[in-house]
């Protein structure tokens, strides 16, 4: 048995507010942030939290390389309607990365605003 508990997941980026607005727009919850903007957290509905922290000089990962930039981590969000949840994404300023065009996989890559990489997966 463990001892600990996570406490949340903090995902480096250039601009922690507008990340944390596209999560939100995906996942729901409330924004919270410090004075100066270096670090917010989205406070999700299920309890959960993501938080985003400054990291000017921050490199994307290059999807899917290993060698150089790999992506450290990536985030999997469950949907009910892969169509759907893609045109909302990508409306949101996500960008495709692999959205399995021949619609052969239950999942879809993309990029957010700061590159990172996440997935789409039928519910």
């Amino acid at each position: 048995m463990g001892f600990a508990k996570l406490a949340l997941t903090a995902i480096d980026c250039p601009e922690p507010r507008r990340l944390a607005e596209f999560y939100a727009a995906i996942l729901g919850g409330t924004i919270e942030g410090d004075g100066d903007e270096r670090w917010v957290d989205l406070q999700l509905p299920d309890g959960q939290r993501l938080a985003f922290q400054r990291a000017d000089d921050l490199v994307p990962p290059e999807w899917p390389r290993a060698d150089r930039n790999s992506q450290q981590l990536h985030l999997d969000l469950d949907v009910e309607d892969l169509d759907s949840a893609q045109e909302r994404v990508l409306a949101l300023g996500a960008r495709p990365l692999d959205t399995d065009d021949a619609g052969e996989r239950d999942f879809r890559v993309y990029a957010d605003p700061a590159g990172h990489p996440f997935c789409l997966c039928r519910a």
